[in-house]
């Protein structure tokens, strides 16, 4: 069985949680993805921020992306899973949290990201197909 390490894409880059919504933006365009992690001063996880939080709760109630941090976007404890947990954990948490990506952390680091993209790479079809079932309810 597959561990998050092994099914995770690596090097995943941080947004400062007192960077800008429109640096964030812009990274995320540079990038090509969807969410980034948040991170502190400590280089821990303090939260994700995803393309839709800039606009649905930036942008579409009038605040001002240059002055809204990531950081103000940082919710509570973010959802993750610890790089040696298998397949079925990552799934499982994912699903229970209906989340379509995830952190991986090894040791209080952030160490990768694993997206819906990275469990069709790396997991059986019937797998993935059961999981993308389940979180789109």
């Amino acid at each position: 069985m597959k561990t998050a390490r092994e099914i995770m894409h690596s090097g995943a880059s941080c947004v400062q949680e007192n960077e800008n919504l429109v640096d964030a933006a812009r990274r995320m365009s540079e990038l090509d993805v969807g969410a980034l992690p948040i991170c502190g001063p400590d280089d821990r996880l303090h939260g994700i921020i995803t393309d839709r939080d800039i606009v649905v709760k930036c942008l579409a109630k009038g605040k001002d992306p240059h002055r809204m941090t990531a950081g103000d976007l940082a919710q509570g404890k973010p959802v993750t899973v610890d790089a040696g947990a298998d397949s079925e954990v990552v799934l499982r948490t994912m699903q229970d949290h209906c989340i379509r990506r995830v952190p991986v952390i090894d040791d209080h680091r952030l160490v990768g990201m694993i997206s819906e993209a990275d469990l069709a790479r790396h997991l059986p079809e019937e797998r993935v197909g059961h999981f993308v079932e389940k979180i789109c309810r």
